[in-house]
This record gives C-alpha cells, sequence and structure tokens, in this order.
C-alpha cells in the first residue's frame, strides 16, 4: 500500500469515526434527556422530529462504518447527514446566534473529508468532466 493511499485511509476513518461517535452515539445516549427536549422545542421543532432524527442519525452511523453497505446508500448517507448539519447550523444561527452555528459547520467539514477520502480509496473522485 503506497504511502498516500494509507494517509487517505487513516484520513477517511479519522473523520468518518469522529461524525459517528460525535453524533450517532449521542443521539442514541441523549435523545431523551431533557436538554435535547428543550433544545429540540426552542428551535421550533416538533417533539416526533427528535426521535425521527435520532434514528436517522444511527442507521446513518451504521451505513458509513459498514463496509458491505453500497455505495449508492452511502452517497445517499453523506447527502441526508449534509442536510441534517446544514440544517441544524442554519436553525442554530437563525435562533440562537453564528455561535450556536460552528458545531454543525464543523461537522461539514468533517463530513466533506470523509466523503473525498471515500471517493480517493475508492477511486471514483473525479472533479471535472470534460467536454
Amino acid at each position: 500500500m503506497a504511502a498516500s493511499s494509507r494517509k487517505i485511509k487513516i484520513l477517511y476513518w479519522i473523520a468518518t469515526l469522529l461524525i459517528v461517535i460525535g453524533i450517532s452515539l449521542p443521539a442514541l445516549l441523549f435523545f431523551n434527556a431533557q436538554m435535547a427536549i428543550d433544545a429540540i422545542k426552542q428551535l421550533g421543532f416538533p417533539d416526533y422530529f427528535r426521535i425521527e432524527l435520532t434514528i436517522a442519525k444511527i442507521i446513518g452511523g451504521f451505513t458509513l462504518v459498514l463496509p458491505m453497505i453500497p455505495p449508492r446508500i452511502k452517497e445517499w448517507t453523506y447527502v441526508g447527514f449534509f442536510i441534517d448539519f446544514f440544517s441544524a447550523a442554519l436553525a442554530n444561527w437563525i435562533v440562537n446566534g453564528f455561535g450556536m452555528a460552528i458545531f454543525p459547520l464543523v461537522c461539514i467539514v468533517l463530513l466533506a473529508a470523509s466523503y473525498t477520502c471515500w471517493h480517493k480509496m475508492r477511486g471514483t473522485l473525479t472533479l471535472a468532466t470534460p467536454y
């Protein structure tokens, strides 16, 4: 294995595990905590959305780390996590100010690193298609 492909693989796993450990695991452990219930309510979302979001984050976490998941499903998992992080950043920025939007924006950067490395490992990263 070439040194650069090894670095890409290490960066992929670091970024991906930070997403899963930082998002999916807390979603599972704290979704029923009063703080989570209050945060969803403060942002103006209905309470059932908290449960729906928790289930999606747990499924998404498994989808990103399990190697037998088909690439198309992983692609949509990345899309789903991006929508989640972007929506969280926007909602927190509007309701609580920019300071509360920083964590979801950091998650977007980690997600982009994971996504880019995943494509590089698969040899499917293309930045432009010449015509």
